[in-house]
């Protein structure tokens, strides 16, 4: 797709530039003729100093400037541009002068000329003034054409830092995606293993959640994008699956939103704080808490996530779990940036996280 649009905009750039030359070439044609002046000699002085100025630009944006300003050869820049405007200056003398001033003006004007000029030792006063002119003009034009020059680097240099920010998401969702989780489908399918002689009906639904869970891994998040409700689904299944192996002792509380108009999202933004919770948050000893829940009202989503700390989550990497948190924060950052605010807190014997991202699409 970045290539048919590069491909594309090349063309409609092409477009343009043909378009202004016709411009510059007809308007001052239809003003000789519509006058209806018989002298032609100026207006093709006229075109040749106007091709003279392209040449320029053209040198200078395609090659001088990429080739060698920004390449940190700027005095290489300079002797050649120099030595452009120069020749280009000799060049169009020599037309104007010779071949134009032949074709356009009689042998007896010329005679006179030459013999007025010879006899009184003087040189055509435009002559000096031409080559401020030319010089004046050339280096106007190369301005112009470094000044397209470096805005047109800068463009790639940012659209090259977003396919890189862009690269970084799909790598950092990749492994996502792997560390959710094979502990967690190890440990599911023990589970389903042991309720298939308990709880048949129970088991063939634990079985079609998971496959839904690795559904929605392998193929729905391929794509960077999502639906909220199908996000949804995903934490409410996983929560499901992970109540297989809750104790008495484990208080849940979910509280996902019913009624609200679907929108697209970056796919698994929430499971890493869910994963979070039930990695740290429960205790085989001791009374445990998790609380998960997600507000969605007109532009704005609220996910919070609170849970107990267990024995085993009283260590240095809680907040590493999953891609950890930290990695969460810069996806959120490259995701939403100015567009979300994300607290944590991390005070014994409670984990916080809640979670305000504006919606960025509908």
């Amino acid at each position: 797709m970045a290539k048919i649009l590069s491909i594309s905009d090349k063309k409609i750039s092409v477009g343009l530039h043909v378009i202004a030359w016709i411009i510059i070439i007809s308007i001052p044609f239809y003003l000789n003729s519509a006058f209806d002046s018989s002298d032609r000699h100026h207006l093709y002085q006229f075109y040749v100093h106007t091709l003279s100025a392209g040449f320029i630009f053209y040198v200078s944006y395609l090659w001088l400037i990429p080739s060698f300003f920004l390449q940190d050869r700027k005095v290489s820049y300079l002797v050649i541009l120099s030595g452009l405007i120069l020749g280009t200056y000799f060049l169009t003398s020599y037309i104007n002068d010779t071949i134009l001033f032949d074709s356009v003006q009689n042998a007896k004007f010329q005679e006179v000329m030459k013999k007025l000029t010879e006899d009184n030792n003087i040189r055509p006063p435009m002559k000096a003034f031409g080559i401020y002119n030319h010089i004046l003009v050339s280096f106007l034009i190369s301005g112009f054409a470094m000044g397209l020059g470096v805005m047109k680097k800068l463009k790639q240099n940012e659209e090259k830092q977003k396919e890189l920010e862009k690269e970084k998401l799909n790598s950092e969702l990749a492994f996502l995606k792997n560390q959710v989780s094979p502990h967690f489908f190890f440990n599911t399918l023990n589970n389903i293993y042991s309720l298939i002689g308990i709880d048949g009906s129970t088991a063939q639904e634990s079985v079609l959640k998971l496959s839904k869970l690795m559904r929605y891994l392998l193929y729905e998040s391929e794509h960077g994008e999502t639906l909220m409700s199908h996000e949804i689904d995903f934490m409410s299944n996983y929560i499901d699956l992970m109540k297989l192996r809750l104790s008495s002792r484990v208080e849940l509380q979910i509280e996902f939103p019913k009624d609200y108009t679907d929108f697209s999202i970056p796919p698994l933004l929430f499971v890493p704080f869910v994963e979070n919770a039930f990695k740290h948050g429960l205790s085989y000893r001791d009374r445990s808490f998790i609380t998960i829940g997600m507000e969605i009202e007109d532009d704005q989503i609220h996910f919070y996530c609170e849970n107990s700390v267990g024995q085993r989550g009283r260590v240095d990497d809680l907040q590493y779990s999953g891609i950890g948190l930290e990695n969460v924060k810069k996806r959120l950052n490259l995701l939403f940036p100015d567009q979300y605010d994300l607290k944590i807190s991390n005070n014994e014997p409670t984990f916080k996280v809640d979670l305000h991202i504006k919606k960025l699409t509908t």
